[in-house]
């Protein structure tokens, strides 16, 4: 009776554990939150449009949505955010852009697919390792502005 009650204990505490969420909290303003997000469902958007095109080997159209989410989205999102975001998150956003830059030329120049999809998936590994790494709270600040 003692042994089952350990290993409920055990594995009870081992799924609660599971549900705790150790990422590294960004406190942000609404807006700040806002804009984030808005850039990473445009990254998403962006990426099933490639994929569609991959689908039908239109390597034209992969190059306009590669270029689309390149150093040209990375100006109208990023630098608002610059001085805010700590600088590995940093490291990881800027290299995406420069990644999807060179998914763009390749898919131009090389028109291979296959290729691309090998781009594609390693330049999402930033996405998965972005999500994995950080969570985006709205500040204190921000909800107290909100109260008054």
């Amino acid at each position: 009776m003692k042994r089952t009650i350990l290993l409920l204990a055990f594995f009870s505490t081992s799924a609660l554990s599971e549900g705790i969420d150790n990422r590294q909290v960004l406190n942000l303003t609404e807006l700040q939150r806002n804009h984030i997000l808005t850039e990473m469902r445009e990254l998403l958007a962006g990426t099933q449009d490639i994929l569609a095109a991959l689908a039908k080997d239109d390597m034209s159209a992969v190059a306009k949505y590669a270029r689309a989410l390149g150093f040209e989205m990375k100006h109208q999102a990023e630098n608002p955010l610059h001085d805010v975001l700590p600088k590995e998150f940093m490291q990881i956003g800027m290299p995406m852009h420069k990644e999807f830059d060179q998914i763009a030329a390749d898919a131009e120049s090389l028109k291979d697919p296959k290729h691309t999809l090998q781009q594609l998936s390693s330049t999402m590994s930033k996405c998965t390792a972005c999500h994995a790494t950080y969570q985006i709270r709205t500040s204190l600040i921000d909800q107290a502005d909100k109260a008054k």
